[in-house]
C-alpha cells in the first residue's frame, strides 16, 4: 500500500481496490476545477453579454415591431427586388474577395514561414503595414492610383498598352481591389501562424521515404496548415460581408453592398425596424453560412484540434 497526496486530500493506493476512491477523488477535484475556471470566466461572459448579446436581442425586437405592434412588415419588404440585388452583389464581392485573398495569400504566408527570421520580419511587416494605415487614407490612395486620369492609366497610356483609360474606380473592380488590399493581411496572418508551427522534420521525413518535394508539399505541408487557412477564410468571409466605407468611395454609388442599405434606412429614412430586419437577415444568413462550412470540414479543423 502506498499513500499520495493530490491537493489536500490524501489518496490511498494499493493492489486490493483503490480504483474506485481515486476515480471518486479524481472526479470531485475535476469538478472543482471546472467551478473555478466558471467563475473566472463569469466576468468575460457577463461584459460579451452586456455588449454583444444585448444589442442583438434588442435588433431582433426592432425587427418585429411596427407602428402598431408585432409585424412581419419589414421582413416582407426585403422581397423587393432592389433588396434582393443588394444581397447577391454583396454576397458575390464576399466569396470572391475571400478566394482571391486564398490565392495570394497562401503563397505569402509560405514565403515568409519559409525564408530566415530577420527577412521574415521584414516581408510581416510590410504585410502588416496596410493595417496600421487608416482606411480612409487607404481607399483615397486607390482612388488616386485607379481614377481615369491616375498612375495606373497614365502609365499604361504612356507605355503604349491601352489606348484610352480604364474604368478601374467607382464599379465593381475597383471595389474589389479596395477590400483585397484591406483583407490580405486577416488571411496571411492565421496560415504563417500555422505554417510556422509545422514540424520541417516531416518534410524532411517524407523526402527520405521517396516522396519528391511537390508530392511532399501538397500531401503533408498544406493538409497540416489547413486549420489556418480555415481560419483565415472565415475571418475574411465574416469581415467582408460588414464592409462600408470601401464601397461607398470606390464603388462610387454603383455598388450597393448590404451595410449600405441599413445605412440609408436609418440614415434617410428613420426606419430602424427596417434596418434591424436587413441586420437580423444578414447575421442569421451569415451564422447559417458558417454552420454549413463547419458541418461540412469539421469545427475541430477550424480551430486547430485536429
Amino acid at each position: 500500500m502506498s499513500v499520495t497526496t493530490l491537493g489536500r486530500e490524501p489518496i490511498v493506493a494499493s493492489d486490493g481496490g483503490s480504483e474506485r476512491p481515486n476515480a471518486g477523488a479524481f472526479a470531485r477535484q475535476e469538478r472543482a476545477e471546472r467551478l473555478r475556471l466558471s467563475a473566472l470566466s463569469a466576468p468575460g461572459l457577463l461584459l460579451i453579454s452586456g455588449i454583444a448579446l444585448v444589442p442583438i436581442a434588442w435588433l431582433f425586437w426592432l425587427s418585429f415591431r411596427g407602428k402598431t405592434g408585432f409585424t412581419l412588415e419589414h421582413y416582407w419588404r426585403l422581397l423587393h427586388p432592389s433588396y434582393t440585388l443588394t444581397l447577391q452583389t454583396t454576397f458575390e464581392l464576399t466569396f470572391l474577395v475571400t478566394a482571391l485573398c486564398v490565392l495570394l495569400g497562401y503563397p505569402l504566408a509560405y514565403l515568409v514561414s519559409q525564408v530566415r527570421p530577420r527577412l521574415a520580419a521584414l516581408l510581416m511587416l510590410l504585410v502588416l503595414f496596410p493595417v496600421w494605415t487608416s482606411l480612409l487614407v487607404r481607399c483615397y490612395a486607390w482612388l488616386v492610383l485607379l481614377q481615369r486620369r491616375g498612375v495606373i492609366n497614365t502609365w499604361l497610356q504612356e507605355a503604349g498598352l491601352i489606348d484610352g483609360p480604364l474604368r478601374l474606380v467607382h464599379n465593381f473592380t475597383g471595389t474589389t481591389i479596395g477590400m483585397l488590399h484591406i483583407m490580405l493581411p486577416f488571411m496571411v496572418l492565421p496560415l504563417y501562424a500555422s505554417m510556422r508551427a509545422i514540424n520541417p522534420d516531416y518534410m524532411r521525413a517524407a523526402s527520405n521515404l521517396g516522396a519528391s518535394p511537390v508530392r511532399a508539399f501538397w500531401q503533408v505541408f498544406v493538409p497540416l496548415s489547413l486549420p489556418g487557412l480555415y481560419a483565415g477564410v472565415i475571418i475574411v468571409f465574416v469581415l467582408c460581408l460588414g464592409f462600408y466605407v470601401t464601397p461607398a468611395l470606390l464603388g462610387g454609388g454603383r455598388v450597393m453592398m448590404w451595410s449600405m442599405q441599413i445605412e440609408r434606412n436609418v440614415t434617410y429614412h428613420s426606419d430602424w425596424g427596417a434596418a434591424s430586419a436587413l441586420g437580423v437577415v444578414l447575421l442569421v444568413m451569415t451564422l447559417g453560412i458558417l454552420w454549413g462550412f463547419g458541418r461540412l470540414i469539421g469545427f475541430d479543423r477550424i480551430v486547430g484540434g485536429r
